[in-house]
């Protein structure tokens, strides 16, 4: 068993996971908020510099130099008439991270997708598991897809003191994905059109790469995601399964009561402003494991602060998106071909 790693399977969050709200009936229709500012694409703009920043926050990511190299294609685990699935290793700031990723056969080179599964308890988890279908489809239709295992995971390299201090790991390893692909030199991958798609846990690891590392992708997409204020999270899918990491993160970190101003630095909402890549969300109004209301503030805060955001909601949907997520792809992968260019 690995240090300080989460007991409990906390219903798929951050995750994999399901709190429920009931939404506008609007369907699929995007959403804007009456209050924030028309969407656009706008250069980085500078977030207000928290005083100071500690080790464990956004700001301190934002300050690293991140790298992503050494990308591996291992054991072919998989062919069909439409690609070849590889077991992969790349290295993302010092640690060797393991994933999956799809080749589409033909002739590249193909844009490329890094996909950010949600919550699995660590223990239980397999290298690629979490977005079979997502895997897939996109591969099909002519991207080379990386699935991240995430550290901890799989046979990545173990980071014993990521769920203390708020996963913010995972946000790293996707960044050094993105670099690892820009960087490996493979014909069959078109390093100039790189997108990033989360679900659940995986969205709030979406968002906070797009503030920490603006530019890394080139456009993004969360599905069902998380809050994007982690003591959010640590309330609906930790706090209430009597997850011991919880006092661990609160003797660390103190409370949001007790110190307001480190929770505040490891929200990526707070530094909306930053994020210049394009953001399409996915929610369904039937969502009990994440709140629709979540993506609805996120996406409020990133409209406000000038980003190009756009939340799509389906009524009647749940957390896994059931009989509308061929739709819900349809539009992805138009969002894709808009955007990566």
């Amino acid at each position: 068993m690995r240090p300080r790693r989460t007991a409990c399977a906390v219903a798929g969050l951050l995750l994999a996971l399901t709190a429920g709200c009931t939404g506008g009936a609007n369907d699929s229709a995007p959403e804007r908020t009456p209050d924030s500012a028309p969407t656009t694409t706008q250069t980085p703009r500078s977030s207000p510099a928290p005083t100071p920043a500690g080790p464990v926050s956004l700001p301190a990511l934002m300050r690293r130099e991140h790298t992503g190299s050494g990308l591996r294609l291992g054991t072919v685990l998989a062919r069909t008439s439409a690609y070849t699935r590889y077991a992969v290793t790349y290295e993302a700031n010092g640690l060797t991270i393991s994933g999956v990723m799809n080749v589409p056969e033909g002739k590249g080179p193909f844009p490329a997708l890094v996909l950010a599964h949600g919550y699995i308890d660590p223990d239980v988890y397999v290298t690629g598991q979490g977005m079979p279908r997502e895997h897939d489809l996109l591969a099909r239709r002519g991207y080379v897809v990386l699935h991240v295992d995430y550290r901890n995971h799989a046979r990545s390299d173990d980071d014993p003191d990521n769920d203390v201090n708020l996963r913010l790991g995972y946000t790293e390893d996707v960044i050094g994905a993105a670099k690892a692909l820009r960087s490996s030199g493979r014909a069959e991958i078109d390093t100039d059109r790189i997108g990033l798609l989360g679900r659940s846990m995986g969205g709030g690891v979406v968002y906070n790469t797009l503030v920490v590392a603006p530019g890394v992708f080139d456009a993004a997409v969360a599905y069902a995601p998380v809050s994007g204020r982690p003591e959010e999270n640590i309330d609906q899918f930790q706090r209430r399964n009597g997850d011991p990491v919880v006092a661990e993160i609160e003797a660390e970190h103190g409370t949001p009561e007790d110190d307001p101003e480190f929770w505040r630095q490891v929200s990526p909402l707070t530094y909306a402003d930053r994020a210049t890549e394009p953001l399409l969300i996915h929610h369904g109004t039937a969502d009990d494991t994440c709140p629709i209301r979540w993506s609805r503030e996120a996406a409020a805060a990133f409209e406000k602060a000038g980003a190009d955001v756009e939340l799509r909601t389906y009524a009647g949907e749940g957390h896994t998106f059931g009989p509308r997520w061929r739709e819900s792809m349809e539009l992805t992968m138009d969002h894709f071909e808009r955007h990566l260019r």
